[in-house]
């Protein structure tokens, strides 16, 4: 048999090698993707082949800022060089093995995790490869611990906790689950924020409250101080567990390494993901002290990828450069540089802004219309809402780009209104 050379781009074939470089035109990269890919995301709103911080191109060669990282998930932007060079270097000593075994990046990195999270003694890590991997390992400790007596799960409405079964079964929106449904049984959802809500919900069958501290889909909506303290006060008081969902804010998103943490609150359990390996796949679940890390034991969970030695190495090269370049202190100046100047530009009725996950809402319902606008001019962002633009740029992001699409959204506000009265009259 002949082996392959060390040219693998030119042994993938014509075809496949153009895929590893970007050579092609949009127009034909989408001809295929039709013709081959489930239709399940709609259709591509670009083709990207390119990326470096928080810059990428398409196949025509425009460049974009990426002002939504992948939907909070390329926390140090695209192509960074010292993840980069840490994954090529790990991959080429060892790629995957399974978890009959381990890899000192998986326990180093369950040692940091436990370290930024102040997990108390006892406390241990599971990885998956997901942010609803780790949720479904969430749905089962939940089961776990309340067991046949204790059948309930609480989740809150505008809530988003992943797409499969059990995940999806605490996502409050119906469009989602209706095609599935049956459900999973035992999941009621409660209002957000309400705290009087909470308390009548709260009873001895209820196993585990399972909350975003901010809801990113749901138009970044905050859970309040009070909130967050009502419910670790009841669910310690009815003896059900509270599992904090910061696959979305978790590892430095909202300025600090995690916005629960930061708030004052230790959870019997903590789900991450979407930031945490830089780009990488990767999810964890972090359970705190011995009584919940004790309720999932050997056989009754399992991944074939989760904690390979590859996304784990990402994850701890993309943790030592937030900790090291004190990339949170960036996180909090420009935040305040987005909520100030987004507050001032017209047609532009509230700012939410939690480091850098930000909502701003729109006096008219043309938040798909400033999506298209902008990435015409140039931007990545997102529409959660009609009336609601979501940014959650790589934390690294500088203060002129910021400054950039700040400029650039009045304009866009005007195209985006402009397009929408016409589609009214016509």
């Amino acid at each position: 048999m002949t082996e392959p050379s060390n040219d693998n781009t030119i042994n993938l074939g014509t075809a496949n090698a153009a895929a590893v470089t970007g050579t092609g035109t949009s127009a034909q990269w989408l001809a295929r993707y039709s013709d081959s890919l489930m239709g399940v995301f709609g259709n591509p709103q670009r083709v990207l082949v390119r990326g470096a911080g928080a810059l990428v191109w398409d196949a025509d060669g425009k460049e974009y800022l990426d002002l939504l990282g992948g939907i909070a998930v390329n926390a140090l932007g695209h192509a960074h060089p010292f993840v980069t060079s840490v994954i090529a270097s790990q991959l080429s000593t060892l790629g995957h093995v399974s978890n009959f075994f381990t890899s000192p990046t998986q326990i180093a990195l369950a040692e940091k995790l436990l370290e930024l999270s102040q997990a108390p003694i006892g406390s241990k890590v599971f990885f998956a490869n997901s942010g609803t991997e780790a949720n479904e390992a969430a749905f089962k400790l939940a089961r776990a611990h309340g067991g046949k007596e204790r059948p309930t799960i609480l989740a809150l409405e505008g809530g988003f906790h992943g797409r499969t079964m059990g995940a999806l079964a605490m996502t409050a929106k119906q469009a989602y689950r209706e095609p599935f449904e049956p459900m999973p049984a035992g999941v009621r959802h409660i209002a957000f924020n309400d705290i009087d809500a909470l308390r009548a919900a709260m009873d001895g069958s209820v196993a585990a409250l399972v909350i975003e501290p901010i809801q990113g889909e749901a138009g970044v909506r905050p859970l309040s101080a009070e909130y967050l303290q009502a419910a670790r006060d009841l669910t310690h008081e009815h003896g059900a567990l509270l599992i904090l969902d910061e696959v979305q804010t978790g590892v430095g998103r909202t300025g600090t390494w995690f916005a629960g943490v930061s708030a004052g609150i230790t959870p019997d359990a903590m789900t991450l993901a979407k930031g945490l390996g830089g780009g990488f796949p990767i999810g964890a679940i972090i359970t705190f002290g011995e009584e919940s890390s004790r309720l999932l034991s050997a056989g009754q969970h399992g991944t074939t990828f989760g904690g390979n030695p590859v996304a784990t190495a990402a994850a701890l090269a993309t943790l030592h450069v937030l900790e090291s370049q004190d990339v949170l202190g960036n996180v909090k100046v420009i935040s305040e540089l987005f909520a100030e100047g987004l507050a001032k530009v017209d047609g532009v009725t509230e700012v939410r802004a939690f480091g850098l996950l930000i909502g701003f809402d729109l006096a008219e319902p043309v938040a798909a219309g400033v999506v298209a606008a902008a990435l015409d001019a140039g931007f990545i962002v997102n529409a959660p809402r009609p009336n609601t633009i979501r940014l959650a740029p790589p934390l690294n992001l500088t203060a002129k780009q910021a400054q950039s699409f700040v400029a650039a959204l009045p304009a866009l506000l005007e195209t985006a209104i402009a397009a929408h009265n016409s589609e009214g009259k016509s």
